[in-house]
């Protein structure tokens, strides 16, 4: 199912937007012009990843500083703490997740 979640101008350069699609938390980010959602909810102990501090297409966690990679969720941390990733698609100035 695609949700429209945001429009463009919504989503910041510098770090994340919550959003609710569904019944999922999504943290969305922008990296070099294109938008990616990934779950909002960090592996570790549940922080908000739309919270937390983008560097380059990673993101840290506000709570306990666990990164993940935004454009495929992998946790740089535990390999098998990655997240789900959900597919965005961007028409004129809405954006849309599939969930």
């Amino acid at each position: 199912m695609k949700v429209k979640v945001a429009t463009t101008a919504q989503i910041p350069d510098d770090h994340g937007l919550r959003v609710v699609a569904g019944d999922r938390e999504i943290a969305l980010f922008r990296v070099d012009g294109r938008i990616y959602a990934i779950s909002n909810v960090c592996r570790h102990l549940g922080g908000p990843l739309a919270d937390g501090w983008l560097e380059g297409r990673k993101v840290a966690c506000p709570w306990h500083n666990w990164t993940y990679d935004v454009t495929t969720g992998a946790c740089t941390l535990a390999p098998n703490a990655s997240l789900t990733t959900f597919p965005v698609t961007v028409d004129g100035d809405d954006v849309f997740v599939e969930v």
